[in-house]
C-alpha cells in the first residue's frame, strides 16, 4: 500500500464511504480505485485528486496532503545513479534487493536520516 492508498481508504472509512460510491461518484471503476488504494496503481492524475478531494469535501491543508502523498506514491520508484560514484549504485541496488525484507524499525530510522540530509543540503 502507497501512503496515498493508505490516506484514501482512510479519508473513506472515516467519512463512511465504500469504494463502489467513492467510484462511481469520481468517474472511475472500483477495480480501479482499489488498485489505487493497494499500490498496484501508479500515481493518481492532478484532475483525479481534485475530485477526490471535491467528493469529499476536504479542507485546503487536507487536500494539500493528499496532493503531496500521492506525488511520493509511485509503486515502482526508478532511481537513477547515472553520473554517481559506484557506491552510490551499489546502495540503490541493496536497496532494491533488501527493501521488503527490512523491518519497520529500519526504515524510519534510514527516513529520518534522509530527511536530516535534506535539511543540510
Amino acid at each position: 500500500m502507497t501512503p496515498f492508498g493508505h490516506a484514501l481508504r482512510e479519508l473513506r472509512r472515516r467519512k463512511g464511504i465504500t469504494q463502489r460510491e467513492l467510484a462511481e461518484a469520481i468517474g472511475v471503476t472500483p477495480a480501479y480505485l482499489s488498485a489505487l488504494e493497494h499500490g498496484k496503481r501508479g500515481r493518481p492524475t492532478f484532475e483525479l485528486l481534485q475530485r477526490i478531494a471535491g467528493y469529499f469535501n476536504v479542507i485546503w491543508d487536507e487536500a494539500e496532503e493528499l496532493f503531496r502523498l500521492a506525488e511520493a506514491s509511485h509503486p515502482k520508484v526508478v532511481l537513477d545513479t547515472a553520473g554517481l560514484p559506484p557506491s552510490y549504485t551499489g546502495f540503490a541496488n541493496r536497496l532494491a534487493q533488501r527493501i521488503r525484507s527490512l523491518p519497520p524499525d529500519v526504515i524510519e530510522e534510514m527516513d529520518t536520516l534522509l530527511k536530516k540530509a535534506g535539511m543540510r543540503g
